[in-house]
């Protein structure tokens, strides 16, 4: 069992559901309780926020810590070509450096203001790969949806496919992610399916997912059409576009998490919307990777709840939420020649509350009782890049670095204090990590 805490986190200026408003937050045993300390809370530990400001912790819908080791690679590659330079490290990858990349990536995702994750595992059959992921998950302390990968449909080149030396029978994979689920009871990781793209399940496969998935009330994480790779393949070998090829298999519903959709169209926003597909949005990958901008204004206005994820450091090169957080919304602005696109309040949702429903929790973006304490101080102070604060919410979007995160509670326990981890030894993982050139 994961440790919760209890605490009064006073002097801090709170995000709640009605926006910014001086108090304090009351945490008894990881829960929230109250948004005011009353008599009958004078005996729990208080901790001064220092006049900052508190808000829920972000939620990055879209990783993969693996990456983390594999900062740069495949730099000016197209998808395809990066994919495989990817695949080939992935292949690779022993549980040591599976341990340090997750380490090292979640720590950065924390120091950004993160509190929950949805990590998408490429598909591996060895144990000991996801063993060293969820040692560090453990370690840090961070909530996590462990998204387990899963395929059935191999081709070397991973047009129409997976690479083999990653695949396992389906039966096999689910079974696995049963005996994770035992395992992790009582901890802050749970599980998810993860498929790498709509070309690497067959239909019988995706019938299969989505049973396995809907009997065990799991989100399902896969990449749609980052490219126009996943609708040239299903027209080539299905005769049908992408988002068709999912749906005739039933493979669209509301706890189906879609990322990146940078070449959604019309149809296919009608349809993720009538099914209740959820979007993950990640634009400084597909800005690295040139994939192009998503259509995020069309999805919003099509009802389609969109999140904001910041992707693998191979394609993105940090996990900065707070870069996400503002290049998602100039990105967009950009591209519409509008300056009014996502603000605040929009891209706050966007990095909170847009996500629970796709992964079977509360969706609003205000801290609220009855919520689990999961939370993010920002000093603005920290950082006088930052300063005069005319406007918290502008300032947190257009200027705010991991700088100015202080204090980072997972069940109201402090992960992340004064800028610093207090579960993993950052000088220690910094050496670790040199001695993997």
């Amino acid at each position: 069992m994961e440790s919760v805490a209890s605490v009064v986190i006073t002097n801090a200026t709170v995000y709640t559901e009605q926006g910014w408003a001086p108090g304090a937050v009351v945490i008894v045993d990881g829960e929230i309780v109250a948004l005011e300390a009353g008599p009958e809370h004078a005996d729990l530990p208080r901790f001064d926020g220092g006049g900052g400001h508190l808000l829920p912790g972000f939620v990055n819908t879209h990783t993969h810590l693996q990456q983390a080791v594999l900062r740069g690679i495949g730099e000016g590659l197209p998808l395809l070509e990066w994919l495989r330079c990817v695949g080939e490290r992935t292949v690779a990858a022993t549980p040591e450096q599976t341990y340090l990349s997750a380490l090292a990536g979640g720590l950065e995702l924390l120091r950004s203001g993160v509190t929950t994750v949805v990590e998408h595992m490429w598909p591996s059959p060895s144990d000991a790969v996801h063993q060293a992921m969820i040692r560090a998950l453990h370690e840090l302390g961070i909530r996590v949806v462990l998204g387990r990968g899963i395929a059935d449909r191999a081709d070397i080149t991973r047009k129409w496919g997976l690479d083999p030396r990653l695949m396992q029978p389906l039966d096999e994979a689910f079974a696995h992610v049963d005996a994770l689920d035992k395992q992790l009871l009582g901890t802050r990781i749970s599980t998810a399916l993860a498929v790498p793209n709509p070309r690497c399940l067959t239909p019988d496969g995706m019938a299969a997912a989505r049973e396995y998935a809907q009997a065990t009330d799991k989100t399902v994480s896969i990449h749609v059409l980052e490219t126009t790779t996943d609708d040239d393949m299903c027209r080539l070998h299905a005769g049908a576009r992408a988002v068709d090829y999912l749906d005739a298999s039933g493979f669209l519903w509301d706890r189906t998490l879609a990322v990146h959709c940078v070449n959604l169209d019309d149809h296919g926003r009608k349809v993720f919307a009538e099914r209740g597909v959820a979007v993950s949005y990640n634009p400084v990958s597909n800005m690295r990777l040139g994939s192009g901008v998503a259509p995020i204004p069309e999805m919003l206005a099509a009802g389609i709840d969109v999140t904001l994820g910041v992707d693998g450091a191979a394609s993105n090169d940090t996990q900065d939420m707070l870069q996400a957080l503002r290049i998602g919304a100039y990105l967009q602005r950009a591209a519409h020649k509008k300056a009014d696109l996502l603000g605040f309040e929009q891209m706050l949702w966007m990095a909170t509350g847009a996500a629970g429903r796709v992964l079977g929790r509360p969706a609003r973006t205000g801290i609220a009782i009855g919520d689990r304490a999961d939370l993010t101080l920002v000093r603005f102070d920290r950082d006088f890049a930052c300063l005069p604060v005319l406007d918290p919410g502008a300032t947190l979007l257009t200027a705010a670095s991991p700088r100015v995160i202080d204090t980072v509670w997972v069940d109201g326990e402090a992960v992340i204090r004064d800028g610093l981890s207090t579960r993993v030894d950052q000088h220690d993982l910094a050496q670790r990590l040199i001695r993997m050139r």
